[in-house]
């Protein structure tokens, strides 16, 4: 089965585990309830399940989650006990965490899912997390096994900080759920609603209360302890005396001075005032503002000032100090997103990035960008009220985030990657000219480094395949990405494409074009695939030769991309020229010469 087709296996994952579709951040710890199976034992069960929280042979954190059980030695099989993992929020579209399975002699996705997972997750997760057909799997490859899990809902019930993914069995119903695990049948349809705990399959979120009680109170102390601890660092690294009234402009002065910020510890850096604070932020010629000046700058932060959304914070609009500006507002939680921007913004500055003006650190996280005009390219693309982007301007746009990737990734130094590149993250100026925004995700990393995939960032649709499956995190990846937004320029469709109004099915951009492009002579169908709204207004060769280009950002083996310096130079000819695309002086790759020539 192609590991490619998209948004449908995701939409199937959710509605077997019946949750919510989008999330903001996670929490410490969940519940799984394993279901044991004939001849399982702890050791099997602890390596299969091991985390942050509960490490390969760690007997002892298991026995404290499961006061039934005498020993490690004494297990029962068709019994459940509780095993901890932590709660993440994967890609900002659904809580869960990703084990990592090795795979043993002629395992299949069933195997998996149902016996050595105990239907913890599901066969379709396994085909869309992992790059193997069904019958293809091989032996002693690794496997990348979701689970999912829930952090309760405040307006259900705010007594509740724990939950239990629960798979149901076949004699399972709501009466004997509730009866187990001593929570009433009403509450139990209020975490869960909708769902028929009668079917047999599928999962169910248990809140939960007395179990282990020594191990969460000291896990729930720890977590409020290490709360405290960013408090006081963020307290001591950024907070200082407000400025006077008639303070610094926003724009560039010569009158601000660089402060730099660096962990507490050994060899740490201390600015003129003496303050110490978090990991390597350089505020370079950056304004510190005050809570109360954004908040009156934006109305109290009112939906009238809103203008945006994303993964890591609300975005408002704002008028501060005689400069139009952008207002990202970010939960304390989401601290490392803050500081990656900070850390990122501070080191580059270019004309295709977004400008950093300040933050703010009282209450919440604030990140104050310039503000910039026309929105972003997926609102362009696909947004109701907007002119349709002429051809040239969406060339132009492409260029633009190209010389943006392109600058982070040879440019600077330290050398970054942004792992989150997608149409709602290119923002449009008044000029129609593209910006490279949201660095909360941006890495410092090295070449080939594997990326732990309980950390698993990016957007569904633009995640390479290697970093989806093994965690491998290189420039590569921002390519991979921006070849989907390749596409999306083309077709003005989104990077998951509905197969039809009347079909539940979806699929990837990137096989949609395929299947144009693997055609002897596409170009009658690949015209269906240009976006409507351009008519006729547009170069049919022009649109080949970005068709290519995107599709060699996209290939599967990420050193048979393009780097970002190879696609500044294509879309520079393309942009600036009528004439013949000569593509072997610009490629040092040979596959990709051939490729774009058509051959």
């Amino acid at each position: 089965m192609n590991p490619k087709l998209g948004l449908g296996f995701i939409l199937l994952l959710l509605l077997c585990y019946s949750i919510e579709s989008k999330c903001r951040k996670g929490c410490d710890l969940a519940l799984a309830s394993y279901y044991v199976w004939q001849d399982a034992n702890l050791t099997f069960i602890a390596e299969v399940m091991q985390s942050s929280i509960l490490k390969s042979s760690d007997f002892d954190t298991i026995l404290r989650y499961n006061p039934q059980l005498p020993s490690k030695d004494s297990l029962s099989s068709l019994i459940r006990i509780n095993i901890p993992f932590p709660c993440d929020c994967i890609e900002g579209q659904f809580l869960g965490h990703f084990f990592n399975f090795n795979v043993r002699s002629q395992n299949t996705y069933t195997v998996v899912a149902d016996t050595y997972y105990a239907k913890l997750t599901t066969i379709p997760s396994l085909m869309y997390f992992n790059n193997y057909s069904e019958f293809n799997i091989p032996d002693n490859g690794k496997l990348n096994v979701s689970v999912n899990c829930s952090c309760g809902d405040s307006s259900v019930s705010k007594d509740y900080g724990l939950f239990m993914t629960y798979p149901l069995q076949p004699n399972d119903t709501l009466n004997s759920i509730a009866n187990q695990t001593n929570v009433t049948q009403e509450l139990l349809q209020r975490y869960n609603v909708g769902f028929n705990f009668s079917r047999g399959t599928g999962v169910v979120y248990i809140p939960t209360k007395g179990i282990a009680g020594g191990a969460i109170a000291g896990i729930s102390i720890a977590a409020v302890a290490v709360a405290l601890l960013l408090a006081v660092l963020i307290y001591v690294g950024f907070y200082r005396k407000k400025k006077e009234k008639g303070a610094i402009l926003l724009s560039a002065s010569p009158q601000l001075s660089p402060r730099i910020l660096h962990v507490t510890g050994s060899n740490t850096p201390v600015n003129a005032t003496g303050s110490q604070g978090l990991a390597g932020i350089t505020v370079d010629k950056s304004v510190e503002f005050s809570y109360e000046e954004l908040a009156k700058a934006t109305d109290d932060f009112s939906f009238a000032n809103k203008i945006g959304e994303g993964g890591f914070g609300t975005v408002y609009y704002a008028e501060l100090r005689g400069e139009k500006a952008a207002i990202k507002k970010m939960d304390v939680q989401d601290s490392k997103e803050f500081f990656a921007e900070l850390k990122v913004l501070t080191h580059v500055h270019h004309l295709n990035l977004v400008r950093l003006i300040g933050y703010c650190v009282e209450g919440s996280l604030f990140v104050v960008y310039e503000y910039i005009e026309n929105g972003n390219l997926s609102q362009h693309l696909r947004g109701s009220g907007k002119d349709p982007l002429t051809w040239s301007t969406r060339v132009q746009i492409a260029l633009d985030s190209a010389r943006g990737l392109e600058y982070i990734h040879e440019h600077t130094v330290p050398v970054y990657i942004h792992r989150d590149i997608k149409s709602a993250n290119i923002l449009i100026d008044k000029n129609f000219r593209g910006k490279v925004a949201d660095f909360g995700l941006a890495k410092l990393t090295k070449v080939g480094s594997a990326s732990l995939l309980t950390r698993l960032v990016g957007t569904f649709g633009y995640m390479s395949p290697e970093y989806a499956q093994y965690g491998d995190v290189s420039p590569k990846l921002d390519v991979f990405a921006f070849g989907v937004v390749l596409y999306e320029l083309i077709s003005a469709k989104e990077a998951i494409v509905k197969a039809n109004d009347s079909s539940a099915e979806s699929r990837g951009l990137i096989a949609l074009f395929e299947n144009v492009l693997n055609q002897p002579d596409p170009g009658e169908d690949l015209r269906k695939l240009v976006d409507p709204r351009l008519g006729e207004d547009y170069p049919l060769d022009s649109v080949r030769k970005v068709t290519q280009l995107a599709k060699a950002c996209t290939h599967e083996n990420p050193q048979m991309r393009p780097s970002m310096r190879s696609i500044v130079v294509a879309l520079m000819t393309l942009s600036s020229s009528t004439e013949d695309w000569d593509v072997g002086s610009f490629y040092e790759n040979k596959a990709l010469v051939n490729l774009m020539s058509g051959r």
